[in-house]
């Protein structure tokens, strides 16, 4: 899997999880929402990754993970995304509530407002994660 692939896949598990919560699968699509993240931000990852380069063991390791948190800083971004949550609140919010997913999400009912939340604070369009991470990826 590489870079684009992983923005493609980043692109296409936000579409799915709006359309399961316009369906009223709200469970499921809180789950996609949360997994549509940890692609976007193994793309910026991959992003760092230089052909022909031995990849850095510790980076490979930590870029396994499914912890949100764990992969901004990672992909790097931990810092640039501090620093714009301090000038942008509505960012703040979305990442606070999207940072919390896990994948452990799979194994709960999510009631359609938390999916709805879920959903929005990946997508929104100035303030949403996703868009935010597309900008480094």
């Amino acid at each position: 899997m590489n870079r684009s692939d992983l923005q493609k896949l980043s692109d296409v598990r936000s579409h799915e999880a709006r359309n399961l919560l316009h369906s009223g699968h709200s469970s499921g699509a809180y789950y996609l929402a949360g997994y549509a993240v940890e692609c976007a931000l193994k793309a910026c990852i991959a992003k760092l990754s230089q052909k022909h380069d031995f990849p850095d063991k510790d980076r490979v390791n930590k870029s396994y993970s499914h912890k949100l948190s764990d992969l901004m800083a990672v992909a790097g971004l931990d810092t640039q995304l501090n620093g714009d949550m301090q000038s942008n609140s509505k960012l703040a919010a979305n990442w606070e509530l999207a940072r919390n997913w896990s994948e452990q999400s799979r194994y709960k009912l999510w009631s359609h407002a938390e999916a709805e939340s879920m959903v929005d604070a990946i997508m929104k369009r100035n303030d949403g994660v996703i868009p935010w991470i597309k900008r480094h990826w």
